[in-house]
């Protein structure tokens, strides 16, 4: 495994919630995470149907723009009861003509649901891959996930993305409902994260 000996990181996401936690894990290693937005880089299009496709699409795209490492997360939910759907089309679920809506997003996930009848408990999971790519074309790859379900009503007002439906497994709390740091402990991204971390040293 490809170790990282820099002390800044790009971060190839314009989801500021999704930087704001990658920032905070890699806080206690000292290294400086800076988002794709800041760095006026434009999306590229995800053509792959996979979450790790999408993830190296973004890591690698990132990496060749500016010269620096490029850390890249695809990550989606997978409702049992929708046959894995929206999962990499996660995001596609919440487009609008005027920006991302996850609450119609999540809306429809659960319209769905009614009209198959799913049983309950309904399953789904959380997951995350992580692409920490160079510029030379080297990568390293990180997947995690978190099991649950999704649950309605919307509860809670921290997070992002569909945190306000999924209810992890041993929790009573959805992950909108959960302080930051506790959801940054159990959450999928934290999964692959803690796999990610033996590319990183602390700094003294």
């Amino acid at each position: 495994m490809r170790r990282f000996n820099g002390d800044k990181l790009l971060v190839a996401t314009h989801n500021r919630g999704k930087l704001a936690e990658i920032a905070d894990l890699l806080a206690p290693f000292g290294i400086v995470c800076v988002g794709a937005a800041e760095m006026g880089l434009p999306e590229p299009d995800e053509t792959e149907n996979t979450f790790v496709g999408n993830a190296r699409i973004k890591a690698h795209a990132a990496a060749r723009a500016t010269g620096l490492p490029a850390l890249a997360d695809d990550s989606g939910i997978e409702v049992d009861g929708l046959g894995g759907a929206p999962g990499v089309n996660t995001a596609d679920w919440a487009e609008t003509p005027h920006g991302r809506d996850f609450v119609q997003a999540m809306t429809r996930t659960w319209r769905e649901l009614e009209a198959a009848n799913a049983p309950y408990p309904r399953r789904a999971r959380f997951r995350a891959t992580m692409v920490l790519a160079w510029p030379d074309g080297h990568d390293e790859v990180f997947a995690g996930k978190v099991e649950g379900q999704v649950v309605w009503p919307m509860r809670g007002a921290q997070g992002h993305g569909y945190d306000p439906m999924f209810l992890p497994d041993g929790y009573r709390m959805t992950f909108a409902e959960m302080d930051t740091t506790l959801k940054n402990r159990i959450s999928h991204r934290a999964d692959a994260f803690g796999k990610l971390v033996a590319c990183f040293e602390k700094r003294s």
